[in-house]
């Protein structure tokens, strides 16, 4: 066979690679640091891996999942073609060009920037070889943490520092001594994702505000919902008076005006300061209006200094970080640990005002219900959640269950506007961005772990039609081939189609989406005693055995006469597949991987996938050192993209949990890095905390494939990284206080696990009840440097 011959060569290439030893540990047991029980920001460095990095990854200034994202923009002026590609902050260049407040999906603008002498109203190029206000900067210069980021600006002179509230964006700068201090608003030019500009205002009322909004026309809005735009407002003040003021577009000034409009619009104060005078600014922000964002500047920030934000800010993350806490030697596992759970509580930020306020995807403003004078929840832009299952909902239903909820009644809140959950959000517009829809299966997962203080039953009306119904979907809703799943059990592939790839392209991999999402729901059903939508459910959850090749032992492309596609290639891309290949999606089926595993057989099986981990471990897990998003999709394994992220999980369903533990740890160890530009990969797309939160749930030594939407849920069980996990428990949701995780004999040589014990009983399985977990109580992990498969 075929596959016999594929499995023969990468098994052969393998073996040079076999013994390649583990990273050597930190320092011996006798050379352990004493634990630092206070603070954890102190591990958060947000400077690892921000070479080729995504709009909303760096924004070292914001509150956890706060809409006030400030943060240092080297080359976010210029954009980006298609909406997904790296932009904003990049490691490897050394000027700023301002301070953008908002940067999330799609979403980005209202920029300052401190400058000095002659009044120069453009940011110039990257290089600086021509005029213009960007500065220079240096890396000793520069200090970011969870909730803080200064700078100092060279070519200014000055430092700048951020800070925010949840929806306020504090800016100071400290200047030196002269009569042409200046702060920039540059408010009418795009950024980031936020695509081009369509129209602005900037204007400095008789109170002496700075106000203003400015619309965009992201790519992905353009794409998923072609007539609708973003629009941002804000609010801001000074604790300085200025000596004078002025408007500009682009490189045209008009000293003394008040108000400038249209794309390019913008805004400059100019101070009188001594040496190191400081001028503070807070820019209250808004989706909705400037009157808004006013309430939202008075509502939260009104009397509150930056130093007095600042300390908030250190406070509110120390007490999100310290919700998991882990005890290690190894100072570069914590830093990895909490810069990854970092990245988990930065992204999918607020959109939703202090009044309930929200936008609606038709452009007009919605209210959130209201209990005792506040909302009932908060309303948050969000990335798709493709592979979410796999790492933010497991952390989220873990530790954050209040923000889960929150984040499914925003996607409730749209579906009621338009009649379709919308698996990405800006603003409520639809961005699907990879034109699927796994949002039922976030929200199973949800309701299976036992949060449910949402609309339950709107919640599962949304989860069916989104199974099962295809007609006129918009292209937004993603799933645009559902009614060709429902019909046929399977997507029939095309090579050609209407509309963009996603639409006709990629039958294979969206037939096995749709059968994981399918079955989640179905569990859901099931529960509910919704008979007929479980049985359909269920006969649509086995589509992935109907694009399974048994000659090839590969998932293949099928066409709706039953025929595989000729010239089948298990390694190519886009064919069939998205953002993998066959080798890579084969493993998809997390809801019945005992099911795969009896058509592969067990030997075959782990066999073929130990094979494939000794081989790309040789690319460090993905595309090697190649700074790109897409780096390793033609690769037998890529850890920097979502369809992988569950696959060294898969030993443990197959009978081989050491495997498991095995390339887990490796994984941790080698794809995750501390640096720049070795961070997660090599400059691939960290997706708002996704791949972050894959090393959190995974270095604590769980990970559910099925991403806890079982009736039962639980987490199979690996090797835990750290000495000593402590998770604190939200008492609103669950039962016990804390769930407490302790690994003896632990170090990096010791990565196997001799035994479990919960509550001092042996575990004789590798798996524990997510009921357990957030019960409370105590798992003791025994380590070893040999591997056990029985216990």
């Amino acid at each position: 066979m075929k596959y016999n011959r594929l499995f023969l060569v990468s098994f052969l290439a393998a073996a040079s690679s076999w013994l390649l030893p583990c990273t050597a540990d930190a320092g011996s047991p006798a050379k352990r640091l004493k634990v630092d029980t206070h603070s954890l920001a102190q591990y958060v460095d947000p400077l690892i891996g921000t070479a080729h990095c995504r709009w909303f990854h760096f924004t070292p200034g914001a509150r956890p999942f706060g809409m006030a994202k400030p943060a240092p923009s080297t080359n976010g002026h210029l954009g980006n073609k298609w909406g997904w590609e790296a932009t904003g902050y990049d490691y490897r260049d050394q000027s700023i060009e301002g301070f953008p407040c908002l940067h999330e999906f799609q979403v980005g603008g209202i920029v300052l920037m401190p400058a000095v002498g002659k009044l120069v109203t453009v940011p110039g190029p990257l290089e600086m070889n021509a005029p213009g206000y960007r500065s220079r900067f240096d890396r000793k210069d520069e200090f970011a943490t969870a909730g803080y980021y200064s700078v100092l600006l060279k070519d200014h002179g000055v430092k700048a520092e951020l800070t925010a509230t949840p929806r306020v964006a504090f800016q100071r700068y400290t200047f030196p001594a002269g009569k042409e201090s200046r702060i920039l608003f540059d408010i009418g030019n795009r950024q980031g994702e936020s695509g081009a500009v369509e129209d602005a205002e900037v204007k400095l009322t008789a109170d002496g505000r700075i106000e203003g909004w400015v619309r965009t026309l992201p790519e992905y809005v353009k794409k998923y919902q072609p007539d609708a735009s973003v629009t941002m407002y804000f609010s801001a003040v000074t604790d300085a008076k200025p000596t004078g003021y002025g408007t500009f577009k682009g490189a045209a000034v008009s000293s003394g005006s008040r108000e400038s409009a249209g794309v390019g619009a913008g805004l400059y104060l100019t101070f009188q300061t001594k040496e190191q005078e400081a001028v503070t600014v807070k820019v209250g922000l808004s989706f909705t209006s400037v009157a808004n964002a006013r309430l939202n500047l008075q509502t939260e920030a009104a009397s509150l200094t930056f130093d007095k934000a600042k300390q908030e800010a250190a406070a509110q993350w120390e007490e999100y970080l310290g919700r998991i806490r882990v005890e290690t030697p190894n100072r570069q596992d914590k830093v990895k640990f909490y810069t990854g759970l970092y990245h988990v509580l930065l992204g999918r930020g607020l959109a939703s005002d202090v009044n309930g306020a929200y936008p609606r995807n038709d452009g007009s403003v919605g209210q959130i219900p209201l209990l005792k004078g506040k909302p009932k929840h908060n309303f948050y832009n969000t990335d798709a959640a493709w592979g979410a299952q796999w790492n933010l909902a497991q952390l989220w239903a873990l530790a954050y269950p209040e923000y889960y909820s929150d984040y499914i009644s925003s996607h409730l809140l749209v579906y009621k506007d338009t009649g379709w959950l919308a698996d990405g959000i800006a603003c409520s517009r639809f961005v699907s961005g990879v034109g699927t829809n796994l949002l039922s299966a976030i929200l199973s997962g949800a309701y299976q772990c036992g949060i449910r203080d949402f609309d339950v039953n709107l919640a599962y009306e949304a989860s069916l039609k989104n199974e099962l119904d295809g007609v006129d979907r918009p292209l937004g809703a993603g799933k645009v081939d559902t009614d060709l799943f429902v019909k046929y059990g399977y997507v029939p592939h095309q090579e050609k189609g209407d509309g963009p790839d996603e639409a006709f392209m990629f039958s294979a991999s969206h037939t096995l989406e749709y059968a994981y999402s399918a079955w989640t729901v179905a569990q859901w059903a099931g529960q509910l005693g919704k008979t007929d939508d479980y049985a359909k459910l269920m006969d649509l959850s086995k589509g992935w055995e109907r694009i399974y090749d048994d000659s090839l032992n590969f998932v293949r492309p099928r066409k709706a006469n039953g025929a595989f596609v000729d010239d089948f290639d298990p390694m190519q891309v886009w064919r069939g597949f998205q953002e993998g290949n066959a080798w890579q999606y084969t493993f998809y089926v997390p809801h019945d991987v005992k099911g795969l595993v009896s058509k592969v057989g067990a030997d075959v099986f782990n066999q073929r996938l130990d094979s494939i981990f000794t081989v790309s471990r040789k690319l460090i897990f993905s595309g090697g050192k190649e700074v790109g998003a897409f780096a390793g999709l033609q690769t037998l394994y890529n850890h920097g993209n979502q369809p992988c992220l569950h696959i060294s999980w898969l030993f443990n369903e197959a009978g081989r949990p050491s495997l498991t533990q095995k390339w887990v740890r490796a994984i941790l160890d080698e794809f995750y890095g501390v640096e720049g530009i070795h961070g997660y990969g090599y400059g691939q797309d960290e997706d708002q905390g996704q791949l972050g939160a894959w090393y959190v749930i995974a270095s604590l030594g769980l990970f559910d494939v099925k991403g806890l939407t079982d009736t039962e849920p639980s987490f199979a069980l690996g090797s835990t990284l750290f000495d000593k996990v402590t998770i604190k428990l939200n008492k609103k949701y669950y039962k016990g206080d804390e769930f407490v995780i302790k690994a003896a004999n632990n170090n990096k040589q010791n990565l196997y696990v001799k035994q479990f014990r919960l509550n001092g009983k042996p575990c004789k399985e590798t798996r524990i009840p997510f009921s357990k977990i957030v019960s409370g109580g105590l798992l003791e992990v025994e380590m070893q440097d040999t591997p056990v498969d029985r216990y």
